[in-house]
């Protein structure tokens, strides 16, 4: 499964390491997802969620 939210769609961006002697090389900045069973078109499923959703209360998890 990608890394990807199953919400908000926010996956992997690209940016850079840049040193002290203004080195620079590519790097990746990836979500925060958490696996979490939540409750999505009425049935209970386990998706790959990111932190910024659950705190928003988009997530409703299943009891």
């Amino acid at each position: 499964m990608a890394r990807k939210c199953g919400i908000c769609g926010k996956k992997a961006m690209v940016g850079s390491h840049v040193s002290h002697a203004h080195n620079v090389t590519k790097r990746l900045f990836k979500p925060n997802l958490q696996s979490v069973k939540m409750v999505y078109n009425g049935k209970v499923q386990k998706m790959n969620v990111c932190t910024s959703c659950i705190k928003s209360g988009l997530v409703v998890k299943a009891p």
